[in-house]
Order: C-alpha cells, then structure tokens, then sequence
C-alpha cells in the first residue's frame, strides 16, 4: 500500500510542476520574452494549455469574476498543496 501513496504523491507531483510552468510560461508570454509564433513554444503552450484547461474552466465555473485576473491557477495549485498534506498526514492509513 506504500506503494500507491508514493504513486499519487508522484502524480501530485508532476501536477504541481505543471501548473508552475504554465504560470510561468504565462507571465514570460504576457511580458514578451516568450513569442507564440515560435513554434516550440506554441506547441509548448498549447500542450499545457489542452491539458490544464479543462481543471482551470471548473475552477472558474465557481470562482467570482475578477476582471483580467484569473486566480483558477492559483486555487488548483492550493488544492494540490492540500491534497498532498491530507495524505502525507494520513500516510499510517496506507500502511
């Protein structure tokens, strides 16, 4: 059974690296040092793009309208983080 709680933590944590890098990537495309019409990046942006869209629209789905700023990164990253402590936290249950 340590086997499965090593095996979400893992999942959680390449979720966790995920997110980061469409945050990041999202920041350095906003401030020009990234340009879409390079197509690395495109496909780079896409990619993450197709894979945390449908996460992030029900996250928004709940979340008030704020205007320009999008916090579903942000509320997805803190669920993650929240995730991971309840099962570090419950780990005896998994042994």
């Amino acid at each position: 059974m340590t086997s499965i709680l090593q095996i979400l933590l893992l999942i959680l944590d390449v979720v966790q690296w995920v997110i980061l890098a469409h945050i990041i990537m999202s920041w350095l495309i906003n401030f020009q040092v990234l340009n879409l019409r390079q197509p690395l990046v495109g496909q780079i942006w896409d990619a993450l793009n197709r894979l945390l869209e449908p996460i992030y629209s029900r996250v928004r789905s709940v979340l008030p309208n704020l205007g320009g700023i999008d916090l579903a990164p942000l509320v997805v990253l803190l669920a993650v983080y929240a995730l991971r402590i309840v099962l570090v936290n419950n780990a005896a249950a998994f042994m």
